[in-house]
């Protein structure tokens, strides 16, 4: 698999540990504390895969952006938190920001 494929492996899991952090409530709930588990232990270890062969600066702004966006889109639908103008405008800078570093990583 490639460092990239990796990286974007990482990125989703990433959206599943941030967005099931919630649900763990503090970590007292013992399913919702085991996927959070799962999801951070494999998005990590997808992580230093990823950074094999790409630059950890890249990979990491780019794990982490993808783990902002789609946590927020998942707050959005499923958590019912605001999806205002200035909010969707600043996430798709994100967006364009992580296109971005990939176009310029190589």
């Amino acid at each position: 698999m490639s460092g990239w494929a990796y990286l974007i492996l990482a990125g989703i899991l990433e959206i599943g540990f941030a967005s099931t952090m919630k649900l763990t409530e503090n970590f007292t709930k013992l399913i919702p504390t085991a996927i959070f588990i799962f999801f951070a232990i494999t998005s990590f270890y997808a992580l230093t895969k990823a950074i094999e062969s790409i630059p950890v600066g890249t990979a990491y702004a780019i794990w982490t952006g993808m783990g902002a966006f789609g946590t927020i889109i998942v707050g959005i639908y499923f958590y019912n938190e605001p999806a205002g103008t200035l909010r969707l405008f600043f996430l798709f800078t994100l967006v364009a920001s992580i296109v971005g570093l990939k176009l310029v990583s190589y």
